[in-house]
């Protein structure tokens, strides 16, 4: 009896993930997709110039701002966080990873806009004295989205090094390996599946971060012609106009939501075929 109902339960919670999604894209697609049709879909996606007040609704260089701010994140956040996770998983001594394990933790805990604070207070005149200008851009928000990933693709990644075989490890010993290369080419290529999947909720993680990219990024809605450029990003766009939208303005917002939620599901369909590829 206990099975049964606790079988029930599990189906019942399953039904409301899978029907909350649905109401999502039921919503934005039922309120975004005839904005992008009135305006025009190439004049939405390829447009370069968004002016709400003259009916103009180009988004295309907040995609190519939330591409590049979302690359440079996993070109920063990437290496370090796995590479972290195989320190903690095979090279850390017990007393220094009772310290830096919670500290790993507590950067997952800190809010989105306490990050963007420190960004403003600390990475910002960085920057400035360092390249000059006002120090907001697609390096400074890169920067800043590499550091909040990094809780998420290092717990993951070390919960599959972790996972590994002690066997693929003794193995690779005693075939004469060393230490430092029977973990690298032995247990980390075993544990890439679960790497890759850290990757993946990293890479969600950048794309969707809003508040502290607001505040850093610059929000010019223009195509950068550096990396030192101020940039806005997708869902920087929605979140700074919703407020006071209305009308058509409103609906291109929740267009804008539509390409950023297919955005998002491309890159995760990429990955699939990636693991896919691997298996």
């Amino acid at each position: 009896m206990k099975e049964q109902v606790m079988k029930g339960v599990f189906a019942a919670t399953a039904t409301l993930s899978i029907l909350a999604v649905a109401l999502i894209c039921v919503f934005l697609f039922a309120n975004g997709v005839p904005a992008i049709q009135k305006i025009g879909a190439m004049d939405f996606l390829l447009g370069q110039t968004w002016k709400p007040s003259n009916d103009i609704y180009g988004i295309f260089p907040m995609i190519v701002g939330s591409v590049y701010v979302t690359a440079g994140a996993v070109i920063i956040g990437v290496p370090l966080g796995i590479l972290c996770a195989v320190f903690l998983a095979w090279f850390c001594p017990e007393k220094l990873y009772k310290v830096v394990k919670p500290a790993v933790e507590l950067l997952a805990g800190i809010p989105s806009i306490v990050y963007g604070f420190f960004g403003l207070v600390v990475i910002v005149p960085m920057m400035q004295n360092l390249f000059g200008g006002s120090g907001k851009g697609i390096l400074t928000a890169s920067i800043l989205l590499g550091i909040m990933i990094l809780p998420t693709i290092i717990g993951v990644s070390e919960s599959a090094i972790r996972a590994v075989p002690i066997s693929y490890y003794e193995g690779s010993l005693g075939l004469g390996a060393t230490h430092e290369r029977s973990v690298f080419f032995a247990v980390l290529p075993a544990a890439k599946q679960g790497i890759l999947a850290g990757v993946i909720l990293g890479v969600g993680r950048a794309i969707g971060e809003t508040m502290a990219v607001v505040m850093i990024a610059g929000n010019q809605p223009v195509i950068p012609n550096s990396i030192f450029s101020g940039v806005r990003t997708l869902t920087a766009n929605i979140v700074m106009e919703m407020g006071y939208a209305a009308d058509l303005h409103r609906q291109a917002l929740l267009g804008t939501a539509v390409v950023l939620f297919v955005f998002i599901l491309m890159i995760n369909l990429c990955f699939s075929m990636l693991k896919r590829r691997g298996d």
